[in-house]
């Protein structure tokens, strides 16, 4: 029985609940003005188990596929790792979001897939998925809040005084074009492949433009925002 008196715990604010979600992101893992390691972005793409849970579903599908050309095997074998990978998680007793949000995107694109009888639907949730977060990004720069700086403010505690710093608000525009330019950049790339039906090049082409390329532009990205926060730091330091 609890004491109805006894204080409670005051609940987090949105800002606080947003600033801590965002921590979470990629973005988050490396606090603006810090130095960026190869074990923060290691951490960042969810550590060498997450990196195995992101590649080798998708790396199954390929050579099921390429070998076999069986549909239902190739969509079996990726899903079947998920399913895998959730019960380590749940035996381990670790974080399991990454993966049963792998497996739910997994199981629509099956679904889709076997529904339609046509291979590359596989990869249609993915495309979508690609296509509204440039649009997005577009509209955030276009009424002038671009997301990276809406982000990276909450991480900083600063929502919107980087809007008034010149410097800054240039880099998380640029950083906010950097991603536009991720996302279109796998659909300049993969929906030429998916018109043409071409489901083993489309597969290759996701594992390229997904893991690796997203962790180059993480990269980039926390070394521009390094250098925009670093130097409004040693300016504020030698006032």
């Amino acid at each position: 029985m609890t004491d109805e008196n006894s204080p409670q715990e005051p609940q987090p604010s949105f800002r606080e609940s947003f600033a801590e979600a965002m921590r979470q992101t990629g973005i988050g893992q490396v606090a603006p003005g810090e130095v960026p390691t190869a074990a923060s972005l290691l951490k960042a793409i969810g550590g060498v188990r997450g990196l195995v849970e992101s590649i080798l579903p998708g790396l199954g599908f390929l050579i099921v596929y390429t070998i076999s050309k069986n549909l239902v095997l190739s969509i079996a074998v990726p899903l079947a790792l998920a399913i895998v990978f959730v019960i380590v998680r749940l035996v381990t007793k670790s974080v399991a979001t990454q993966a049963l949000a792998g497996i739910a995107l997994l199981a629509v694109s099956a679904v889709l897939a076997l529904v339609t009888g046509r291979a590359e639907n596989n990869f249609l949730p993915g495309l979508v998925i690609n296509s509204a977060c440039v649009l997005v990004l577009l509209v955030s720069i276009l009424v002038r809040w671009p997301l990276i700086g809406i982000i990276v403010g909450f991480l900083t505690n600063e929502p919107t005084e980087w809007r008034h710093d010149k410097a800054k608000r240039r880099i998380l525009y640029l950083v906010t074009w950097l991603w536009v330019g991720l996302f279109a950049a796998r659909l300049v790339i993969e929906v030429p492949l998916y018109l043409a039906h071409e489901t083993a090049l489309l597969a290759g082409a996701r594992l390229i433009t997904g893991v690796p390329l997203y962790a180059i532009v993480l990269w980039v990205t926390w070394l521009l925002v390094r250098a925009a926060y670093g130097r409004a730091n040693a300016t504020t330091a030698t006032e």
